[in-house]
């Protein structure tokens, strides 16, 4: 996995405690572009930390349902990799975090930070890049975008998505869906990408057939 400047293909490429920013919502998946505004101080440290280090910082939810770890958060985030960073001159971050990898979080590590870290058991899986590219259907996933943008009015650069792999489609989809907390950490917690491809597909149509784009929680 080329991500940034840097290659992650072994476990030894993966620290076994990183920073972690629990965000309810956000879903960063490997291969992935997640843009964030830093503006808590804690984090505004957790990124000046990443940058003087490795660069790497998880992204998980808070805990809900049975998803809860020790801690109050997910059992599965995803590492990424800060790859752009640019000051506002109010005090706050843009940045930009590329996705490396899924992990499992084991418990967390007492730092001396305001911010968390934790100990982390990676998806070495998600290391090796376009292994799946022939396991998606393609049409289905498009139909069902199409009707999506259809029932709420909008519209796509539908040339960019003709040109875009599989695995491309299915990431950016799923990262920018409006659902809710649950249903991002379905996504996530897909096995693999072929699963993550027909979750986005069944979870769109349920929303559709609701009648609602809005990100209302429609798994329990």
């Amino acid at each position: 996995m080329q991500v940034g400047n840097a290659r992650y293909l072994k476990a030894g490429d993966i620290p076994s405690t990183i920073p972690v920013f629990p965000l309810s919502g956000a879903l960063l998946l490997p291969g992935g572009q997640l843009p964030l505004n830093i503006f808590e101080p804690r984090y505004l440290m957790m990124f000046d930390d990443a940058l003087a280090g490795n660069r790497i910082i998880g992204m998980v939810q808070p805990a809900f349902g049975e998803k809860g770890q020790a801690g109050g958060v997910c059992e599965v985030g995803c590492a990424g990799r800060l790859t752009s960073i640019a000051e506002t001159g109010d005090g706050r971050y843009l940045v930009n975090l590329s996705g490396i990898c899924r992990f499992r979080v084991l418990r967390e590590v007492t730092e001396g930070k305001p911010y968390r870290s934790f100990e982390i058991a990676p998806f070495l899986s998600d290391l090796k890049a376009g292994a799946e590219e022939d396991s998606v259907d393609r049409d289905a996933l498009l139909e069902a975008f199409r009707a999506y943008l259809d029932a709420n009015k909008l519209e796509a650069d539908w040339e960019s998505v003709e040109r875009a792999s599989n695995i491309t489609l299915v990431t950016s989809l799923s990262m920018m869906s409006p659902f809710g907390p649950a249903e991002k950490q379905a996504l996530l917690e897909a096995p693999d990408m072929k699963t993550r491809a027909e979750t986005l597909v069944a979870i769109t149509e349920i929303m559709l057939a609701r009648g609602s784009g809005e990100s209302d929680s429609i798994l329990q």
